[in-house]
């Protein structure tokens, strides 16, 4: 299959996060998801409602690390274990280099469908989920939904469907112009678009609810929406 040009210097006939895509993920998904720092300076502020002394944290799709290392910063006086979790072997590797230092974060390549979970005060998954198959994605839910403890949160963030055709197509343009402002060619939007069928299935706002839902959460809620990318928080 031709590859085509996803920007940002990566090449790809079908996206995947495999490969040498750790080394310019950072840079390219900070342009491609509006506001997505921002995202995890939210979830810093509201871990803080979940983490004491002796809590453990999970972060499902860790990727390079990033978020991992932000949370160990900001919960350094307490005795937090954090553990990320990610399928590719190049991508678990760079979180080990960039958390290295940090004694209390623990990296596993791995699907987090395989893992098996400690019981946990906040489980993270930050623009994960909608990569995952359909049909394993009430499984997870279910799995993350008893491996809390009571009180414990659930965030997860993902790209969302609009409700109806019309708010679809509104949202996709405004997203493509998003992604012109960010510095993307035609030709790299529409790329980077192709790279993805077959590989991200977004569901919608309710179709995430109702996931979270299945598994037994009652307490959830939308923190974050912009554009069509949403983040949720649910407490068991």
């Amino acid at each position: 299959m031709k590859k085509i040009n996803v920007g940002d210097g990566m090449n790809k006939s079908s996206w995947s996060f495999g490969g040498d895509t750790y080394k310019t993920f950072d840079k390219h998904v900070s342009k491609s998801v509006p506001m997505y720092s921002v995202g995890h300076e939210l979830i810093l502020e509201v871990s803080d409602f979940f983490l004491v002394n002796n809590s453990i944290v999970y972060d499902i799709g860790c990727s390079t690390g990033s978020l991992l290392e932000l949370l160990a910063d900001h919960h350094k006086e307490k005795n937090v274990t954090f553990n990320g979790i990610d399928v590719e072997e190049n991508m678990a590797r760079s979180a080990k280099q960039r958390c290295g230092k940090y004694k209390n974060i623990n990296i596993e390549c791995s699907s987090a469908l395989d893992v098996d979970f400690n019981k946990s005060n906040l489980i993270i998954s930050y623009y994960t989920i909608q990569f995952m198959h359909p049909s394993s994605r009430q499984y997870l839910f279910d799995k993350i939904y008893n491996s809390l403890e009571w009180g414990g949160g659930f965030i997860f963030f993902e790209k969302v469907r609009a409700p109806d055709a019309r708010f679809q197509d509104i949202m996709t343009q405004v997203y493509n112009e998003f992604k012109v402002k960010q510095g993307y060619s035609a030709e790299e939007i529409m790329g980077k678009s192709k790279s993805l069928k077959g590989v991200m299935e977004p569901f919608s706002t309710q179709g995430n609810i109702d996931l979270a839902k299945r598994a037994g959460f009652s307490d959830i809620m939308s923190i974050f929406k912009n554009i069509c990318f949403e983040g949720f928080l649910a407490i068991k």
